[in-house]
């Protein structure tokens, strides 16, 4: 079945585009742009018709950092029910992390999860592969088998690799199969102990922090050891300003790394967290506002590369608990654009840049081809944006099993009116 989108404005910074254009889409990839005046019976008489007058189209959006829970902590999010969330916010593709039960590091799990992906699933998943076995730090996984099952790229995310000699081996061996590191730049021995940001909100509540510098010094030694083997490393959810800094020196001598952030950190201060509200607990934790602003000039200056979720759901009883023994994480993959869409009414990104960080540099660093990107030939993922949707988050309207947001009450704007994944809109 073919597809005519009419009225929308397109935006696709690939191809420079960013004017009204009629879409037409056949055999679930983009087959034609025409002209917005084009009447769509001289396209295809038999196609269905899709008037997207006010709305915005751009290429299918890409979180690269999602945990799907799924094999093993389906209490928490499933497959399905983390694609549906996805769906619902705005997402066309997600990249799930190894920190499953069994952990995905071996060729049977990847499978697996690629296995429920295409029976159950709304949108693209792509799995990531452990870098060590059982996310223990001391074994390396099997790369080459994961990546012929299906593996996207590789990460520990959820712990450090502590060891340096081993986050040598790693990055070798992942430069072997030319695999993407993407690295949990956390020094558990500084960390320890730790329930959020160290500072004064921290001492004031009467609990453990977690410095920046704990983040800052792996960050480091990551960078320099990439510098040294000459693997392609992706530096996951940078909170502080300190390692953003570290980021943008190792850039500009030529490293090969890039990074993401996600929207917690640009909207979210420490200070916020006033009342113990396990919902703010997340690992980096939320930092100052100075952070926060720094984070903000990192995303408009392109040093991130990348706004992605870190979409962390958790079953109501592990939130419900003393902050200290509260689960890490965000259920965010709902709210990711609109918190992104804030900053483009407050002109720190434009919608050129929104779109860059959310689908084109994905696509870029991972390797996705013919995603990310409005043209002939290309995959015909897309999502329509009401710009000027305005509501309020609610439980009860999360696709997701997590209900674990801090931003539930808060008025959001900028809503995903649909999704079309290979042609094909998803019902969600």
């Amino acid at each position: 079945m073919s597809l005519i989108i009419t009225g929308a404005h397109v935006i696709s910074p690939k191809e420079n585009i960013d004017r009204k254009l009629t879409i037409y889409i056949k055999e679930g990839k983009i087959a034609a742009l025409h002209d917005s005046d084009t009447d769509p019976k001289t396209i295809d008489k038999v196609a269905e018709l899709f008037d997207a007058t006010g709305l915005t189209v751009t290429p299918g959006l890409i979180d690269m950092h999602v945990h799907l829970r799924e094999p093993g902590y389906e209490y928490k999010e499933d497959i399905a029910s983390g694609a549906r969330a996805a769906a619902r916010g705005g997402f066309t593709s997600v990249v799930c992390m190894a920190n499953t039960c069994p952990v995905n590091d071996n060729a049977s799990v990847t499978r697996y999860i690629i296995d429920k992906a295409e029976k159950g699933a709304c949108v693209n998943v792509f799995p990531v592969g452990a870098m060590t076995l059982g996310l223990d730090g001391k074994a390396l996984s099997e790369y080459g088998d994961m990546k012929e099952a299906g593996a996207i790229a590789l990460s520990d995310d959820g712990k450090p690799v502590m060891d340096a000699l081993m986050t040598r081996r790693v990055m070798e061996y992942a430069k072997t199969f030319d695999m993407l590191c993407i690295s949990h730049c956390e020094d558990a021995t500084l960390a320890k102990g730790g329930a959020m940001n160290e500072g004064f909100t921290s001492t004031l509540l009467g609990l453990t922090g977690i410095p920046a510098a704990a983040e800052e010094v792996m960050i480091a030694r990551d960078i320099i050891i990439a510098g040294l083997t000459g693997a392609r490393l992706h530096i996951a959810h940078v909170s502080s300003a300190g390692a953003l800094e570290i980021i943008k020196s190792a850039k500009a001598r030529g490293v090969s790394v890039t990074c993401e952030t996600a929207p917690h950190y640009f909207t979210l201060i420490d200070s916020d967290i006033t009342d113990y509200d396990t919902n703010y607990k997340v690992n980096p934790p939320i930092r100052s506002d100075a952070d926060r602003q720094t984070i903000i000039t990192g995303v408009r200056d392109g040093t991130i590369d990348v706004i992605a979720s870190d979409h962390a759901p958790h079953h109501a009883d592990e939130k419900k608990v003393e902050f200290i023994n509260a689960a890490f994480g965000i259920s965010g993959i709902e709210t990711m654009l609109p918190l992104t869409l804030k900053l483009v009414r407050e002109d720190n990104l434009t919608m050129n840049d929104l779109v860059a960080r959310l689908s084109e540099a994905p696509a870029r660093i991972l390797g996705l081809e013919n995603k990310g990107v409005i043209r002939e030939g290309a995959d015909a993922d897309l999502t329509l944006i009401d710009m000027d949707k305005k509501y309020t988050l609610c439980a009860d309207d999360l696709r997701s099993k997590g209900k674990n947001s801090p931003f539930l009450g808060r008025e959001l704007q900028g809503r995903a009116t649909s999704v079309i994944v290979g042609g094909k809109k998803v019902d969600w």
